[in-house]
């Protein structure tokens, strides 16, 4: 799984999001590159709302409901209503990554993975989906995989300043690391 979610994220600029996203998406993103950082903040919010929006206000209100059991660390409540999420709406990006942070709070690696595969297949450009992809690779100790993946987010948002010092700390740290 590791490497066929690799492929997607090396692969993203040749691949269309999933049609259930806003295509205002596609202008946002071409700002956020090219944005100073107050206007990047606010770019990056719009995207998150766009990401959590879903044309039947019942989908996003579930999700929101996730979201907050997660946060409240209700982790089955969370994951009972992110498993009826994905399932009635497979083609829901912010779903799956809910869900795979759900697994990846509680150290289900493997079915995380999966999640962030969904995730990437449905929106090329999910950052916070490749930094979580990135996060599971240093803990594998696959510092080369995290580096990629890292590399891909910050072209697509070059202001998330923790994956930039997290690469950096990966490549004074792992002086093999990409070669």
């Amino acid at each position: 799984m590791l490497g066929d979610t690799l492929k997607l994220i090396l692969n993203y600029r040749g691949r269309q999001p999933a049609g259930c996203l806003p295509p205002t998406l596609d202008h946002l993103f071409g700002r956020l590159a090219e944005s100073g950082l107050v206007e990047a903040e606010r770019i990056q919010d719009d995207i998150w709302r766009m990401w959590m929006s879903h044309p039947d206000p019942h989908v996003e209100e579930a999700l929101r409901e996730a979201t907050h059991a997660i946060v409240q660390r209700r982790m089955s409540d969370a994951e009972e209503i992110l498993d009826r999420l994905v399932h009635e709406h497979p083609d829901f990006p912010e779903a799956w990554n809910k869900r795979a942070t759900l697994y990846y709070m509680q150290n289900r690696d493997a079915e995380c993975l999966r999640d962030l595969h969904h995730v990437l297949r449905l929106e090329p450009r999910h950052f916070g989906a490749m930094c979580s992809f990135a996060q599971i690779g240093i803990e594998r100790g696959e510092p080369d995989l995290a580096l990629y993946a890292f590399d891909i987010a910050l072209r697509i948002n070059p202001h998330l300043d923790e994956a930039r010092a997290t690469a950096r700390w990966l490549l004074a740290t792992s002086p093999q690391t990409l070669q």
